[in-house]
C-alpha cells in the first residue's frame, strides 16, 4: 500500500508541511525533511520551485525565486533525495507545476519518483480531465498518487469527478485567494468545510491555505482529515533557518 494511504488510515488528524526545495540554502532539503519527520509531521510536500508560480502567495513565490537563484533544478532535487528512504519513512509528495514535469518527460519523472521513494504529486495546473485521459495510467504504473485541488467555487459535479479519479486525498483549498494571504477562518469557510464533509467522498480531505498555528489547524481539521502548512513554515525558516524545526511543529500540534 502507498505510504499516503497507510497514513490516511491512521486514527488521528494529520499535519502535512510544505517547504520549497533548495531554500533557505541549496543543500538544506534533506535536513529539513529529516527534522520534520523527527518532529512528528505526518506527511511532507517538497516544493519544486518554478519561475511562474501562479497559485502561490508572496512568501512561497519569494522562496521559489531564492531557491532557483541558489541553483535548484529538477535534476538537483532528485540527486539530493536519491537516498532519502534510508532515513525517512513518512510519505513524501512533490508539489510543483506541470511544465518542469513535461520538460523532464512525464514517464521519466514518474519513474524517477518511484526509484527514489516519492509517494505522490500535486500539480495544481494539470487539469483533472487531462490527467485522467492522458497520464493516469503512467502515474499508476509507477505507484504515484496524484492529488487534486478543490476550492469553495468548485462545483459538486466537478468535486465528485475529481473524487472518482483520485486514490489518495483531496487537497481542499480553504479560499480562492493565493497561499498565505489570510489569517483564521470565517463562517463562510467553516460552512464550506462542513459542506464538503457532508458529501461523503471516498477520498479524505486535507485543508490547505491559511493555516499557520494551532488555532487554524484545529479549525481546519474539525471537518477534514488533516491540514497543510506552507507559508507559515517558510516564514519560520526565513527567520530561524533549519534549526528548531521541532519548535515550530510543536506549536501547531500542542
Amino acid at each position: 500500500m502507498n505510504r499516503i494511504n497507510q497514513t490516511l488510515n491512521k486514527d488521528k488528524k494529520l499535519l502535512s508541511i510544505y517547504f520549497t526545495a533548495g531554500y533557505p540554502n541549496l543543500d538544506d532539503t534533506v535536513s529539513i525533511i529529516q527534522n520534520l519527520e523527527k518532529s512528528g509531521v505526518d506527511m511532507i510536500e517538497i516544493g519544486l520551485p518554478f519561475s511562474d508560480p501562479l497559485a502561490d502567495g508572496p512568501t512561497i513565490q519569494a522562496s521559489s525565486t531564492a531557491a532557483l537563484k541558489n541553483g535548484m533544478t529538477t535534476e538537483k532535487l532528485f540527486e539530493q533525495i536519491k537516498d532519502i528512504r534510508k532515513s525517512v519513512a513518512i510519505p513524501l509528495i512533490i508539489m510543483g507545476y506541470f511544465n518542469p514535469v513535461l520538460q523532464y518527460g512525464v514517464e521519466a519523472f514518474c519513474k524517477k519518483c518511484q526509484e527514489i521513494g516519492i509517494d505522490g504529486l500535486i500539480l495544481p495546473d494539470l487539469p483533472a480531465d487531462v490527467y485522467d485521459a492522458e497520464y493516469k495510467t503512467i502515474f499508476e504504473k509507477y505507484g504515484l498518487i496524484n492529488v487534486f485541488l478543490i476550492t469553495p467555487q468548485t462545483s459538486e459535479e466537478r468535486i465528485r469527478y475529481i473524487d472518482s479519479i483520485s486514490n489518495g486525498f483531496i487537497y481542499m483549498v480553504s479560499s480562492v485567494s493565493t497561499t498565505g494571504s489570510q489569517s483564521g477562518f470565517g463562517e463562510a469557510q467553516t460552512k464550506y468545510f462542513e459542506r464538503i464533509s457532508k458529501m461523503n467522498l471516498k477520498n479524505p480531505q486535507i485543508v490547505g491555505f491559511g493555516i499557520s498555528n494551532n488555532e487554524t489547524f484545529t479549525q481546519a481539521t474539525k471537518f477534514a482529515k488533516g491540514a497543510i502548512i506552507g507559508s507559515a513554515f517558510i516564514k519560520f525558516l526565513t527567520t530561524n533557518g533549519i534549526s528548531n524545526i521541532d519548535k515550530f511543529v510543536k506549536s501547531i500540534l500542542k
